[in-house]
C-alpha cells in the first residue's frame, strides 16, 4: 500500500478517515501494518501490501470469491489481447479519457484492467476486489506508482466519494443483486463524473441460461476449484479448435451465413489456449451469474438519474453501459 492511498480510503463502517500504523515498508510500499478508523475505532489489517476490508459474506458470495480467487491467482499472467478487450468493454471511453482522473475499479481480479488504467494516465486507480486475487493484482500492478489494490466488498466500499470515473467489468452479474452493486459503485463518484459497466447479456444467451446455468449452479460451481480447472481444460479443447480452425479464419461467417456465436468466438480466436481455458473456468465457477437484458441495464442508469447514457450490445452476447453523474444544483 502506498501512503497516498489514505487520501481515498474511508472506514466502511462509518465513512470516517483512517489512521495508518505501518509495521514494514518496502520500496515505498507499506507491506504490513494496520488502519484504524478515527471515529469508530474499527481496525483493518494491511497484509502483503494490501489493505484488507473483506467482511463475512453469504455462502454463495464466499464460494464466488473462492472460485475467482483461485482463477486469478492461477491465471495471473497478463495477455497482450487485454488492452483491446478492455477498450471494447468500456466504449465509448477511450484511453485518453483516463488522463488525470481519479479512477475506481469495482472488482479487479488479477489487476489486468487496473494496470491498463494506470498506463492510460489516470492520476490514481483504486481497485477493489473481494477475493484473494488481490495478491496477484498487487504483484501485477506494483510497478505503477498510480495503482492501488484494496481487498473489500463492493457493497461496502472502503473509499470516499471522490472519484472522477468508475468502471466494473464482468463483476456485477455475479452479485446476488447486480443493481445494488451498481448503486454502490456510483455512490463513490463525484458529481459530473462518469461510470462504465459490462455485464453478460440475456439476449443471445438463451441456451446458456436454460442449459449451462443449471449445470453450473448445481454441479460445477460446487466442485473444488482445482478439479474444475482440470475439467475446464478438457472442455477448452473443442472450443480452442473451433476458434482457431473455423471462427478465426472465417470471421464467424461461413458460406455467407453467420455461425453460432460467430462474433464472440471469432473475437476470442486470437487468445491462446491458456486464456481460453480461464474463460471456460470463469463461466463454470460462479454460483451466481445473472444474464441481464439491455432494457434492465438501461434501467439501472435511469433509476439514478444518470445523464448521457449509452447502452450498447457487445459481441451479440453482452452489454456495455456508460453514463454521467449529474452535477449538483448550481454546480
Amino acid at each position: 500500500m502506498k501512503e497516498r492511498l489514505l487520501d481515498y480510503l474511508a472506514c466502511p463502517d462509518c465513512g470516517a478517515d483512517l489512521e495508518l500504523n505501518a509495521a514494514s515498508d518496502e520500496r515505498g510500499e507499506i507491506m504490513e501494518g494496520r488502519l484504524q478508523c478515527r471515529n469508530c475505532g474499527s481496525t483493518f489489517e494491511i497484509r502483503r501490501g494490501v489493505p484488507r476490508f473483506a467482511a463475512l459474506l453469504a455462502r454463495s458470495e464466499n464460494r464466488t470469491a473462492r472460485a475467482f480467487g483461485y482463477e486469478w491467482t492461477h491465471y495471473s499472467e497478463l495477455d497482450r489481447n487485454y488492452r483491446q478487450q478492455f477498450i471494447d468493454w468500456i466504449r465509448p471511453v477511450e484511453p485518453d479519457f483516463f488522463s488525470g482522473k481519479a479512477v475506481l475499479e469495482g472488482g479487479c481480479g488479477k489487476g489486468r484492467h487496473t494496470s491498463l488504467a494506470a498506463e492510460f494516465g489516470a492520476s490514481d486507480v483504486v481497485a477493489v476486489d473481494l477475493s484473494e486475487a488481490v495478491d496477484a493484482a498487487f504483484d501485477n500492478t506494483r510497478g505503477h506508482e498510480n495503482a492501488h489494490i484494496v481487498q473489500g466488498d463492493i457493497h461496502r466500499l472502503p473509499v470516499k466519494r471522490c472519484f472522477d470515473y468508475a468502471f466494473s467489468v464482468g463483476v456485477l452479474h455475479h452479485l446476488p443483486e447486480p443493481e445494488s452493486g451498481f448503486r454502490s459503485l456510483v455512490s463513490r463518484i463525484r458529481p459530473g463524473g462518469h461510470v462504465s459497466v459490462w455485464v453478460y447479456g440475456r439476449e443471445g444467451n438463451g441456451w446458456i441460461v436454460h442449459l449451462v446455468s443449471p449445470i453450473r449452479r448445481n454441479l460445477t460451481s460446487r466442485m473444488p476449484p482445482g478439479l474444475l480447472d482440470f475439467v475446464s481444460a478438457f472442455a477448452t479443447v473443442p472450443l480452442f479448435g473451433a476458434t482457431r480452425l473455423v471462427y478465426g479464419p472465417t470471421g464467424g461467417r461461413l458460406l455467407g451465413l453467420d455461425l453460432p456465436y460467430g462474433e464472440y468466438l471469432s473475437y476470442i480466436a486470437p487468445f491462446p489456449f491458456r486464456e481460453q481455458r480461464s474463460i471456460v473456468f470463469d463461466h463454470l465457477a460462479a454460483p451466481i451469474s445473472h444474464y441481464v437484458k439491455g432494457g434492465e441495464l438501461a434501467g439501472w442508469f435511469q433509476h439514478l438519474g444518470l445523464e448521457q447514457v449509452s447502452v450498447e450490445r457487445h459481441n451479440q452476447n453482452s452489454w456495455r453501459g456508460f453514463g454521467r453523474i449529474p452535477q449538483v444544483a448550481g454546480g
